[in-house]
């Protein structure tokens, strides 16, 4: 009896270990980046259109290259890349 409890212990607390891992949650915290602005950054697959509306005329507008065309635009403190005309990746400017 006390080798069935044992051996169930052994199944069991190493899935409940696993289990409770995966229910916590890390924090990101970037230098020099608020929440808010992290927030407003837009996400990959935003059309430039969107990302024109909200954030604006960007300060410089860097042409593309490569294939598939690759281009950036430059805004205080943010720089958001693009494949054709959708949001790869957005960073911030150090």
């Amino acid at each position: 009896m006390l080798r069935k409890a044992m051996t169930r212990l052994l199944i069991v607390a190493p899935a409940a270990l696993f289990l409770s891992g995966a229910a916590i949650a890390d924090s990101l915290i970037v230098e020099g980046i608020t929440p808010d602005e992290a927030r407003n950054q837009p996400i990959r697959g935003t059309t430039k259109e969107t990302v024109l509306a909200e954030l604006g005329e960007p300060v410089n507008r860097i042409a593309a290259v490569g294939e598939p065309p690759i281009s950036s635009w430059e805004y205080n403190g943010l720089v958001v890349y693009f494949e054709n005309n959708y949001v790869l990746h957005a960073v911030a400017k150090r």
